[in-house]
């Protein structure tokens, strides 16, 4: 039974870190943000698995950065014709992972009606993917959630183009503690801005997220840390 929603806003819900594996990704973290997560969990369904931290602040009150690694310890096979979400078996993606380390590579928006979101992004011809219903249990309680997954795990825009998600009772942000990491602005860039600015508006998150005009797409996360300001960008295909 899925649990009871809990209506919110869309906002910003989590960015998205790929490691090679949770050990580099943590080192990663203590390294250029000042903290070590050690919350997190397993995506059976997936074969994944993650780290996570608060990054909530008054710009973005309900978000978590995401470590996520390809899990080696999976107990369940994912078929060789399957493809895991966030592009993670992208082999250009993974090959820029393994030369220069976790990268930011996509981010979640949350929605209080995914499917309404759907249907939404699809009248701009952006097939945001099927619905699946995913959990995992936490020692506060069992997470569930509903996240758009394509067949083909592609995260779209070169991973500006959120990921849409729609959470049960609990998320992840009502157990995580401060982190002293505060997320204070995303920005968005692409060469097709409209058109990502269109579909950001469709889905209510026209006030989240900073969206400009680049030659080439890239995240941009400005971040607050212990250690000072702190800003993640992602990959452009170039490099």
């Amino acid at each position: 039974m899925t649990a009871t929603t809990t209506q919110h806003a869309p906002c910003v819900d989590h960015l998205v870190v790929l490691a090679a594996d949770l050990a580099s990704g943590v080192d990663w973290c203590a390294r250029t943000l000042g903290i070590t997560p050690t919350a997190g969990g397993e995506h059976p369904l997936m074969g994944t698995h993650n780290r996570i931290f608060n990054v909530s602040s008054p710009a973005h009150p309900r978000a978590y950065l995401e470590i996520i690694a390809i899990n080696p310890g999976a107990t369940k096979a994912i078929p060789a014709s399957a493809r895991r979400w966030f592009d993670m078996d992208d082999a250009v993606l993974q090959a820029q992972v393994a030369q220069h380390g976790p990268q930011l590579i996509h981010w979640v928006a949350s929605v209080p009606d995914v499917a309404a979101a759907c249907t939404a992004m699809s009248a701009l011809d952006m097939e945001r993917g099927a619905i699946i219903t995913a959990s995992r249990p936490t020692p506060h309680g069992l997470l569930q959630w509903q996240i758009t997954v394509r067949d083909d795990g592609l995260r779209l825009m070169d991973g500006c183009l959120p990921t849409l998600i729609q959470w049960g009772a609990m998320h992840p942000c009502d157990s995580l503690p401060a982190s002293g990491v505060q997320l204070e602005q995303l920005a968005l860039q692409h060469p097709q801005a409209a058109t990502l600015q269109a579909a950001c508006n469709a889905v209510g998150m026209a006030a989240s997220v900073l969206v400009t005009p680049g030659a080439a797409p890239r995240l941009c996360a400005q971040l607050s840390t212990p250690r000072g300001p702190v800003t993640l960008t992602s990959f452009t295909p170039q490099e």
